[in-house]
């Protein structure tokens, strides 16, 4: 929903409202003393494959969704570049161990791609030289004891499975698996913190349901449900056979990263609705695998079930889970992994009453989300600095959930360039000051990852939009990376395991401390 089309009418109300909202937080925001993170805590940072790899078609890699994208209509990017060659991790992985060592980082969150290890989607063939590429940069992690957590699957599906029906043709369970079960033989000697799948929601909303993402099918209110099931089903899946058949000789995590932001009830009558946005948004993919029930949260099913009833379809559509579905996919997490970056607030518009025309995710949750202009932003225009939606996200996983281990995944901040960025300083501190809180309560969370190691092809963004603690000349052959400020800020609060307010880094140069 454009900005443009609600504000005039809520505006004086918003000020108030998060006038009031923002002040019970203040107090814990302003913490001036330094504070400890727990024993055991570790520190990350992560990119993804397509991200940072370049070599879009070396050594046998055949294309994946991006690569399709990018190539049949160049200008979908905002800057029309693409992939091909990013930062060219590919070829420059003993830099970017060597950076991790720099950081002094317990862990590095990577993806694998798909069409580079199966080149023709299925484990048929296997691409050597593709293997070769991921064992050289786990082996070379493992040397400095900075452990890889893979994610198998980041956006980038193989093309040709797209044009047999992605993620909505039901046999992409199998599909998945098979590339699971390749994964898990080849790398899981060394790998012991397994994601099965970055962001469903992204995935199916803004790849099925949309046109933000590839492949852009935009087909509302249906596609992207159809893709949910089958994800969450290709998922447990895959967790079942690395929970049977691999982790009793290779011991190690399995999990799915869902993607939260945190949507606030603009004012108290408001409270019922954004708990349905937020059963929508994210509890759609947590609620399956982590509440008691499983299954699709009940707001969901019933607000589906009857709007698609109005609109005449014959049945939901809402696909159903049998219940040999739903008791696989129940508990098939052994940490809830989250992508955690902002907020927004939830309100109901009456005004708006059928504004939709066709069937959509939007007008199923009935509910319409914005962002303050006076918060504090950052160059992506959806992504705002408000740390007490990031505690109150915390506390509702902790509480809903019965507290399950947290593995934070991502969180970050992204700038137009330049190496001062005390904009991604303060709000790395502001969430990990939230982050401590959520702690000192009770939340078991035991990984912070910042997104990301360096910059990165940001999807549509292209290269507009800059997340990386390490700058990315990409005028340059060599794509050089050169550190900024929060690079030394975040060096310290891993080696000192403490958060302190008043730190200020030398960026003068970074060295590799003793260890690393």
């Amino acid at each position: 929903m454009s900005l443009s089309l609600v504000l005039s009418d809520i505006l004086h109300l918003s000020l108030l409202s998060c006038i009031l909202l923002c002040e019970s937080e203040a107090l814990k925001e302003a913490r001036q003393s330094v504070r400890k993170f727990p024993d055991g805590f570790q520190f990350g940072t992560a990119t993804a494959s397509y991200q940072v790899e370049g070599g879009w078609d070396a050594d046998g890699k055949s294309p994946s969704i991006w690569d399709h994208l990018t190539h049949n209509d160049p200008c979908s990017t905002d800057d029309c570049k693409n992939g091909d060659i990013a930062a060219d991790s590919y070829n420059l992985y003993k830099r970017d161990v060597e950076m991790m060592r720099e950081l002094g980082l317990d862990f590095y969150r990577f993806s694998l791609s798909w069409t580079r290890i199966l080149p023709t989607s299925f484990p048929d063939k296997i691409n050597e030289a593709g293997v070769q590429y991921y064992n050289n940069l786990i082996n070379e992690m493992l040397k400095y004891n900075i452990q890889p957590l893979v994610t198998l699957f980041h956006w980038d599906l193989p093309q040709k499975l797209q044009e047999m029906g992605g993620w909505t043709n039901p046999h992409i369970v199998d599909w998945f698996s098979d590339y699971a079960r390749v994964a898990f033989e080849l790398f899981g000697d060394r790998v012991k913190n397994w994601i099965t799948i970055n962001e469903p929601s992204a995935v199916c909303f803004h790849g099925y349901g949309s046109v933000t993402l590839a492949p852009m099918l935009n087909i509302q209110g249906v596609a992207e449900y159809m893709c949910a099931k089958n994800l969450l089903v290709a998922h447990a899946k895959a967790y079942h056979i690395y929970d049977k058949e691999f982790r009793p000789t290779q011991g190690g995590t399995i999990g799915l990263t869902h993607n939260a932001f945190w949507y606030e009830p603009e004012t108290e009558n408001d409270v019922e609705l954004a708990e349905a946005v937020r059963q929508f948004e994210w509890g759609q993919y947590a609620h399956p695998i982590f509440s008691k029930t499983g299954d699709f949260p009940p707001v969901m099913k019933e607000k589906i079930a009857a709007k698609s009833a109005a609109q005449g379809f014959k049945r939901t559509r809402l696909p159903e889970f049998t219940s040999e579905e739903v008791e696989m996919v129940r508990g098939s997490s052994d940490f809830f992994g989250l992508n955690a970056y902002t907020t927004f607030l939830v309100y109901k518009n009456e005004s708006l009453e059928g504004y939709y025309d066709v069937p959509s995710f939007y007008d199923d949750y009935e509910a319409l989300t914005y962002q303050p202009t006076h918060w504090s932003g950052a160059a992506s225009v959806w992504l705002k600095d408000v740390p007490w939606g990031f505690y109150n996200l915390l506390t509702k996983i902790r509480e809903d959930y019965d507290n399950p281990p947290v593995f934070i995944l991502e969180n970050g901040y992204s700038t137009r360039g330049g190496l001062d960025d005390d904009d991604r300083i303060t709000y790395i501190r502001s969430h990990l000051n939230a982050l401590l809180d959520a702690i000192e309560e009770g939340s078991d969370i035991q990984k912070y990852t910042v997104w990301s190691l360096m910059d990165n092809f940001e999807w549509t963004r292209g290269y507009t939009e800059r997340f990386g603690l390490y700058e990315v000349d990409y005028e340059s052959p060599q794509r050089t990376r050169t550190p900024r400020k929060s690079a030394f800020v975040y060096k310290e609060i891993v080696r000192s395991r403490a958060l302190d307010p008043h730190y200020e880094p030398d960026t003068t140069v970074m060295t590799i401390d003793e260890g690393h």
